[in-house]
């Protein structure tokens, strides 16, 4: 499973980041998780404002913070 959490470095972005890693963790997932911070990339994605989170590809949630349940769910697909 490959996720991308979008953002630049802000409070936000930081605490999307803390949570995805906590709900891989509680599903014990072996995930490629990578913070995406490049604008250009970000932009790639076609969000319009972040944090966001991208699994395998697909934008699952942007310009808010999910919580970490919110997140298990996201991930159990």
């Amino acid at each position: 499973m490959q996720i991308r959490i979008l953002g630049p470095g802000c409070a936000n972005c930081k605490k999307l980041e803390a949570n995805v890693f906590e709900a891989a963790a509680q599903l014990d997932l072996d995930a490629d998780i990578q913070k995406v911070e490049d604008i250009q990339e970000i932009m790639s994605y076609g969000i319009l404002s972040t944090p966001g989170l991208v699994v395998n590809g697909e934008v699952k949630v942007s310009g808010r913070v999910p919580s970490v349940s919110e997140i298990v769910n996201i991930l159990k697909g």
